[in-house]
Parts: C-alpha cells; sequence; structure tokens
C-alpha cells in the first residue's frame, strides 16, 4: 500500500506534467489559429520585397541572397530543371511536390507555412522542412526562378532555444524538489497524529501535538489534543462510575446477606428479627431505586429522544412536587414559597416531575431546620425558566463544576448514611437536555444555593 506521502507526490508531479501538457496544447492552438497566418503574411512580405531587389539588381542577387541567409534565413532557389542553390544551411528535408514548385514557376506564390498540416502535438514553427516555406518566382538573367525561404530556427533562437530549454528543465527540477519538501510539510503532521490515535487506541492520552500552526492541521492538532483530554476524562468517569457503581450495589448487598443469615438464628428474638427484616426491606429499596435511576440514566445516554411528549403545566407539576414532599417539609419546618406563572411546555411529564423532585429533595436535604425553599417560573422570547432557590449551607466554588457528575456528593462525610446515590443531578441534567433545555447552578456558601432549569416555551 502506498503511502501518502509518495501518493501526494505522484499527485502532484502528474499535476505538473498535465498543467505542461495543457499548456502547450492551448499555446499550440493558439499559434495555428492566430500566429501561424500573421508568420505567412509577414514572410510573404519579405519574399515579396526580395523578389522586387532581385529583379531590379541582379547583378548583386548572390550577395544579397548571401547575406539574408547570413542574418537567419534558409534560402533556395531553383528553375525547375536541375540548377538549384541553398543560402544559408540546407533544409531538412526536400519535400517539396512537385505540382507547388510549378506552382510558383508559372508566376504564383505558395504560401506553405499557412497550409503546413498541424496537429496537437505539432506546431511546424520549428520544422526546417521545404514544403514548409514562402515561394516566389523570380526573374533573374531572362529566366524565371523560383526562391524559397523560410527562417532558420538554429540560427535565429539557437541561444534563446538554450536558455529556454535550460529554464524550463531546472524549473521543474526546482518545482519537483518544493512539491516533495511540501507534501512533507503536509503529510508530517498527520502521520503524527496517525501515531497519536494508535496510542489512544492502546489507552495512553498523553500525547503532545503542535497547536501553533495557525491553518487547518493547527485546528485540527488542536482539535485532537481537546478530544484526546475528553476521552481521558471520558475513560476515567467510566471508570469511577464502575467503581461507584460496585460500592452502591455491594453495600446493600452486603447488609441483606448479613442480616439474612443472622435471621437463620432460631434463638433470635422477635424485635431484633424485625429490625433486621426492616433493614432488608429499606436496602432492598436502596436497590431498587439505584437500578431505576440506572436504567433512566441508560435510555437517556442511548436514546435521548425516547421521550412520550405531552402538553405539561408547569405550574400544577410544581405545586404537586411541593404537596408530595410536604411532610419532609413539615418534619424540618422548612418554609415554601412557589411563584409560578401559568406555563404549558410540551415534555415527557414523568420525566419532567422527576427533576423538580429531584432538585427539591436536595434542597430539603441541605437546607437546615427553619429555612425557605423557593420555587419560581416564568417565560419570556419562547423560554421558560423554572428555579428551585433555597436558603441552605451552600456549595463551595471548587466543588459547583462536579456537581451534576454522576455518584459524586457534594459532603461525603455528611451523606455517607443517607440512601443518596449521587445521581440525582445527573439524571435531572441528562432530562433537561434531553428536553433541549439547560440546567445552571449558582451557590454562595453560608447563603444557599439555586438550580435554573430552562426549557423551550410552548
Amino acid at each position: 500500500m502506498k503511502s501518502m506521502y509518495v501518493r501526494m507526490c505522484l499527485l502532484f508531479c502528474s499535476m505538473i506534467v498535465m498543467s505542461s501538457v495543457l499548456g502547450f496544447l492551448v499555446s499550440n492552438l493558439y499559434y495555428q489559429a492566430r500566429i501561424k497566418p500573421q508568420n505567412d503574411a509577414k514572410l510573404t512580405k519579405m519574399a515579396i520585397g526580395m523578389q522586387q531587389f532581385i529583379q531590379d539588381h541582379p547583378d548583386s542577387a548572390g550577395e544579397y541572397l548571401l547575406s539574408t541567409a547570413s542574418v537567419g534565413y534558409k534560402l533556395y532557389l531553383t528553375n525547375g530543371e536541375g540548377e538549384e542553390r541553398f543560402y544559408g544551411l540546407p533544409f531538412r528535408s526536400n519535400d517539396l511536390p512537385a505540382d507547388k514548385l510549378q506552382l510558383v514557376l508559372d508566376g504564383n506564390v505558395y504560401h506553405g507555412v499557412a497550409d503546413f498540416p498541424g496537429s496537437a502535438f505539432i506546431t511546424g514553427f520549428f520544422d526546417n522542412q521545404l514544403s514548409n516555406s514562402i515561394g516566389v518566382p523570380v526573374l533573374l538573367d531572362g529566366q524565371t526562378y523560383a526562391l524559397f525561404m523560410r527562417p532558420d530556427a538554429q540560427v535565429q533562437f539557437g541561444e534563446l532555444r538554450l536558455f529556454f530549454a535550460m529554464l524550463i528543465g531546472f524549473s521543474i527540477l526546482f518545482s519537483l524538489w518544493f512539491v516533495v519538501v511540501a507534501v512533507l510539510h503536509v503529510v508530517k503532521p498527520i502521520t503524527r497524529l496517525t501515531a497519536a490515535t494508535q496510542r489512544i487506541s492502546m489507552g495512553r492520552y498523553d500525547i503532545r501535538l503542535n497547536t501553533r500552526r495557525r491553518d487547518e492541521i493547527g485546528q485540527l492538532a488542536s482539535h485532537f489534543m481537546i478530544m484526546s483530554r475528553e476521552l481521558e476524562r471520558t475513560n476515567r468517569a467510566r471508570q469511577e462510575f464502575v467503581a461507584n457503581v460496585s460500592h452502591e450495589i455491594e453495600s446493600p448487598l452486603t447488609s441483606i446477606q448479613g442480616f439474612t443469615h443472622a435471621l437463620k438464628d432460631s434463638a433470635l428474638p422477635e424485635g431484633q428479627r424485625l429490625e433486621y427484616l426492616s433493614i432488608i426491606d429499606q436496602e432492598s429499596r436502596r436497590l431498587s431505586k439505584l437500578s431505576k435511576q440506572l436504567l433512566t440514566l441508560s435510555t437517556l445516554d442511548y436514546d435521548e429522544n425516547a421521550l412520550q411528549r405531552e402538553r405539561v403545566g408547569l405550574r400544577a407539576q410544581l405545586r404537586q412536587v411541593i404537596q408530595t414532599m410536604e411532610w419532609r417539609l413539615t418534619e424540618k419546618e422548612l418554609a415554601v414559597r412557589l411563584h409560578a406563572e401559568e406555563i404549558t411546555v410540551m415534555a415527557d411529564a414523568n420525566l419532567l416531575h422527576q427533576v423538580w423532585m429531584n432538585l427539591v429533595s436536595n434542597a430539603i436535604k441541605y437546607t437546615p431546620a427553619g429555612g425557605t425553599i423557593t420555587l419560581s417560573a416564568s417565560a419570556a422570547n419562547g423560554i421558560c425558566t423554572v428555579t428551585v432557590a433555597d436558603t441552605g449551607e451552600g456549595i463551595s466554588a471548587a466543588e459547583l463544576p462536579m456537581i451534576f457528575d454522576r455518584f459524586y456528593k457534594v459532603d461525603k462525610a455528611r451523606t455517607a448514611g443517607s440512601n443518596s446515590s449521587g445521581l440525582g443531578l445527573s439524571i435531572a441534567q441528562k432530562i433537561v437536555m434531553a428536553h433541549n433545555g439547560t440546567i445552571e447552578a449558582a451557590s454562595t456558601v453560608g447563603e444557599g444555593t439555586s438550580f435554573t432549569v430552562t426549557l423551550p416555551h410552548l
């Protein structure tokens, strides 16, 4: 399999060759259409001028023709009866048909340059053939001669041909060299990205790429670094998630197994037996709640569109949540304030109810006795905003960005004895995002915390 470096070198070299060929074809087409007729007219005018000079000065004809040949022209003079003279270098081939020679001897002008056949890769400009010339009749010493002339390219363009040949040759060589260097400049970062991909596939995320370039490759390297960090964070989160799930499941299972084993003792007092059964029941409920939460997260992770949308009135739903939590509010002597407009959204009623339950439950849990919880809902510019605020202890700035992480618990010591799994806010965030909304938290230590949810208004 050819490497990308070889492929791009071949591609650019092919482009140079094709461009040269196309350039030659276009130039040849222009020569055939425009330049060749002009060249034929110019040479014809010169030939007629020579014809007149020779006929006016027959004694100087030989010297005049030699002088003309010396400045870069090929001349051929013949009477058609075997007498012929060449001035300058001879023609490459004497391919003039007899009828064309007779045409000139009969007093006509032969336009061999204009009539010379051309093709895609033959211009005719440098073809030193007798048929590719201009012929005029010349009356010399009482006899008619045919004089044929054409430029001698070797004399007129000898040095220039060498110069342009060297120019083109070195241009191609330097172009090829620059192509090789330029392609290396493009391919090398891609090979580094390939090596980085292999390192990531092996679970190594400590990659370093050159992100100082300001072109697309620099942007790709920058995005690749961001992707690597996100993959590392995701992998770490996955490992922590598995560890946390294992821990959350192991703890109640250990309790259930231990108390079940203790219940096998027939001498166990009835009161203690009922206490053990109550603990087993609580731990079973905890496992059931955890499994439901994990199932909800899994469903939202893999199918965010699996929502049963219907018209939901937010004011009525928030009232229902407060009524459900009334016994806990009363137990902690918490005051509740509800400021909600009549707002209707298209949402999954059960999932949205779970969001408010999680937010209000957290507010109750972390608000000391005698505190206040405020729920407000308003709509403007097609967006409805729901805020759940409390006067609790608040969350530190260092911990605030992590509260939506799965299994994250702000105060692990304080929540160790509770049934909190650390999934409530993660589930709330996934549900809100599935509804094309946002959820944000703001908190000040010692003053309280507020959660703001925005949803598209119906």
